[in-house]
């Protein structure tokens, strides 16, 4: 197998502390942790005493981890767009486990692949984790032999990142983020939000760069796998309601989904025929994240049912059901393990086989173009103006309409 790769880690949050970091130091044959960077200085020397990573591999800044070399590879977990630091890595040749979003535009990753390096393998891993749950694979081989997908349904229902995440005691700062940080996101926040949207209300943007690229994608890349992705968005929907007997605050959540989080629908046809329905659902109160995917065909249905994502091998149950002669058959399939994991074993495979991931940076173009399309479609529908991208896809929708 070689030495261990020697893994720089980018952004040390919940996903890095919960998931990540504890899933790579029980790997230590196929990596090691080099070196950590995160704009919270006080997250940062926490996390990297926490994981062994010594105080002089300890960074603010890519540019200062990446300067101080030795290292085989970056894992990009920070928040929001991650070209940048894929396009940084990419200078220095560096192959790249990037988690999403990738970017919010499609120009974003055109740079990327642009530049991406001929290192002799594929230089991106896009991390859909769910790509290589067990059902999923498992639903993926059973559907080859399905020519009649009628209708592929996917609903989120996902409550509060913090009641998903108490039981991991995140580190997070005590205090707020240095001046020059804060900046730096804001300023880099708002040059995507005008190239994906325009002048769009803050609503609209989170809704589409947080509920759909960085949420609803994960559904579009379990149809890509079943090999059926979306072929045309005929109808969209965002609105938001509230009830007095809630109880939990959104919290910082804000940041990711809107002052006002929203619900998300859209419906459209497959490539083969057939149709999907997906909807997003944020509900502060709802028990447990929920996340279901149902495909129905001519012979029966295969239905997955993913747990929270942050619970460490919580099996995703998948459901088959088939005739039996006169008699209704269902296989229950429950496997612990763990997606993450294999996921991380599949970056290494890429790295030392040249294993083509489940996703690259075609992948993830695609499917932001898919987000972009379904807030078209909303737009285009209900007089929303847009600018950036997505306001040339919905003019290019409404084009078509009126040609039509």
């Amino acid at each position: 197998m070689g030495a261990p790769i020697r893994l720089a880690v980018l952004g040390l949050g919940a996903v890095a502390q919960v998931v990540h970091l504890p899933l790579i130091a029980r790997r230590p044959e196929l990596f090691t942790v080099s070196a950590v960077a995160d704009f919270s200085e006080e997250v940062t020397d926490v996390v990297g005493r926490r994981f062994g990573v010594a105080e002089k591999r300890r960074f603010r800044t890519l540019d200062e981890l990446l300067d101080a070399g030795d290292v085989d590879a970056l894992m990009i977990l920070s928040r929001g767009s991650h070209a940048k630091a894929v396009l940084a890595a990419f200078e220095r040749r560096l192959p790249v486990f990037c988690e999403k979003p990738l970017a919010f535009t499609t120009g974003e990753v055109d740079e990327l692949v642009a530049a991406e390096p001929d290192l002799g393998h594929p230089a991106l891993l896009l991390a859909y984790m769910k790509q290589y749950d067990p059902a999923v694979v498992e639903a993926a081989r059973l559907l080859e032999e399905i020519d009649d997908v009628r209708s592929i349904e996917a609903t989120v229902l996902h409550p509060t990142g913090a009641s998903q995440l108490a039981f991991g005691h995140v580190a997070g700062p005590s205090g707020p983020l240095p001046d020059w940080a804060l900046e730096e996101i804001a300023s880099e926040d708002r040059r995507l939000w005008t190239a994906a949207v325009g002048d769009a209300e803050d609503g609209l943007w989170r809704a589409y760069r947080g509920s759909l690229v960085s949420s609803l994608a994960h559904d579009l890349s379990i149809m890509r796998s079943f090999g059926a992705p979306p072929a045309t968005v005929d109808h969209a929907d965002i609105w938001r309601q509230s009830s007095k007997f809630a109880v939990r605050d959104v919290g910082r959540d804000r940041g990711s989904f809107g002052q006002h989080p929203p619900s998300i629908s859209a419906t459209g046809t497959l490539a083969a025929g057939g149709r999907y329905t997906l909807a997003w659902h944020y509900l502060p109160d709802f028990p447990a994240y929920r996340e279901t995917v149902r495909v129905v065909h001519g012979r029966g249905t295969v239905e997955l049912v993913f747990p929270s994502p942050y619970l460490l091998h919580a099996p995703t149950e998948l459901t088959v059901t088939t005739l039996d002669g006169d008699a209704e058959r269902r296989v229950v399939r429950r496997s612990i393990t763990e997606a993450f994991e294999t996921q991380l074993e599949a970056f290494h495979a890429m790295v030392r086989d040249g294993v083509t991931p489940r996703s690259g940076l075609a992948d993830g173009r695609q499917d932001i173009l898919d987000c972009q399309r379904i807030v078209a479609a909303y737009a285009a529908r209900t007089g929303v103006e847009l600018g950036g991208e997505v306001g040339a896809v919905a003019a290019a929708l409404t084009g078509a309409v009126t040609a039509s």
